[in-house]
């Protein structure tokens, strides 16, 4: 039996490292912090959340002030272009090796994602063809992983895997065309001078991959103090630098597998080899030497992209994304319902995600299968299909963010959370029950 020391303090980590590790977990967290925001904001203490978010926050040198937002500012434009730069890597990855990789596997979930971007958009619109409600149609285009992943995750084995990959691939998609939406038609005024900077810190770690530059900390210093602040400076929104830095990130091992694999096992016989120092806590010199090396060829066994990716997720599902939900999940209730239904904006968000997400998703997904483009994924029937259109009209996250750039009238703000917030709960529901029933029948 390997003898393995336990120390009291395993006893309070385990249960947490646990949690992290279930897939569900982001999406409980997710949903304690829109609870807690959406306490605050009804609260006697309503006045101090949504203030506290208005205070600045800068740096000052000489005289001057540079970077000076808001914590609401900076939550959107900071902590979420830490979300967007992981979402990059998903992105890469998936292209480099993943369900996006196949030309014919991928066209499914790319046609889902798109009838799941087109429709809710064009009925959106529908509802709120002019005026500044009008700006609003990119709202309920997009799918928050997190939480639709999260109530997948909770029926379990009853769910065929393909269709976990199915989702994962339809929102991964979904996401890159949320960012595109962004780039497109949510950019401020533009500065050419700060956009070609950002252009060249790109190129340098652009050309830092090419030469086989492989440390975290050179696209780390390139990406944020070059690339991000210039972007920031441009009016082109930040997480677009975010998905773009995430771009340059190498996606290839020095060490291939097979290789790793007979190296470490000559190093684990080496290590065997070694006399240690009888009653001594500490290594040899020896010992510590070849742990070493077994380190080193770890690390050029792992793509970059994915040390990153792994070690960022928990950063971003416990920590970014609960504080986003924080600062923009909060609505008051003592609102006027007159005023607040005097625009079309809530129910052409919510019909947008409720009846647009499915229309979208399931009606382009059974024309490729009928003109035979691609098959039916393995497992995959018409029922389920409509269970995880259901849950692709959960847009938390991705929307409260699209509603921060699209709307700057606090009611109208107010009218598209309450739509997010009505057509999530409805279709979370809705899709949880149906794939209960149906998941896994042929």
């Amino acid at each position: 039996m390997i003898e393995e020391k336990k120390y009291p303090i395993d006893k309070v980590i385990y249960p947490i490292q646990k949690f992290i590790q279930q897939e569900k977990a982001g999406g409980i967290v997710l949903g304690i912090s829109v609870i807690i925001a959406m306490f605050l904001a009804n609260s006697a203490w309503s006045d101090d959340y949504f203030h506290f978010f208005e205070h600045k926050v800068g740096f000052h040198y000489d005289g001057r002030s540079f970077l000076t937002y808001s914590f609401h500012h900076w939550i959107n434009d900071g902590l979420m272009a830490v979300f967007f730069f992981v979402v990059g890597l998903e992105l890469k990855r998936e292209i480099v090796g993943g369900e996006l990789s196949n030309p014919r596997k991928a066209l499914l979930p790319i046609a889902a994602a798109l009838g799941g971007m087109l429709f809710p958009a064009l009925i959106y619109y529908f509802f709120n063809p002019t005026g500044i409600a009008s700006n609003g149609w990119g709202i309920p285009m997009a799918t928050d992983i997190a939480f639709a992943l999260g109530v997948l995750y909770l029926l379990g084995d009853k769910i065929p895997l393909n269709l976990k990959v199915f989702l994962t691939a339809l929102a991964i998609v979904d996401d890159l065309g949320a960012v595109l939406v962004i780039a497109f038609f949510y950019t401020s005024h533009i500065s050419l001078e700060s956009l070609l900077f950002g252009a060249g810190f790109l190129s340098i770690m652009y050309m830092g991959n090419k030469m086989g530059v492989r440390s975290i900390l050179f696209y780390a210093f390139f990406g944020i103090l070059g690339v991000w602040t210039s972007f920031l400076l441009s009016g082109v929104h930040a997480t677009i630098a975010a998905v773009l830095a995430a771009f340059t990130i190498p996606a290839d091992v020095i060490i291939k597998e097979n290789a790793y694999a007979k190296k470490i096992n000559d190093y684990i016989n080496h290590f065997k080899g070694i006399d240690p120092v009888e009653q001594i806590p500490t290594l040899t010199s020896h010992q510590l030497h070849v742990l070493e090396k077994i380190k080193t060829d770890t690390n050029q066994a792992i793509p970059p992209l994915q040390q990153l990716e792994h070690a960022m997720h928990p950063l971003i599902t416990f920590v970014i994304v609960p504080i986003f939900a924080l600062a923009n999940a909060g609505i008051s209730i003592n609102v006027d319902f007159n005023e607040l239904f005097n625009t079309n904006i809530a129910i052409g968000v919510a019909l947008g995600l409720l009846i647009g997400k499915v229309v979208g998703v399931v009606g382009f997904t059974l024309l490729l299968v009928k003109l035979k483009v691609a098959p039916f994924p393995k497992g995959m029937t018409v029922a389920n299909l409509f269970g995880l259109g259901m849950l692709a009209a959960i847009g938390f996250t991705m929307s409260l963010f699209i509603t921060s750039l699209a709307l700057t009238d606090p009611t109208h703000i107010t009218q598209a959370k309450i739509g997010i917030f009505s057509a999530s709960i409805i279709g979370g529901l809705l899709g949880y029950f149906i794939l209960k029933v149906c998941g896994n029948k042929p």
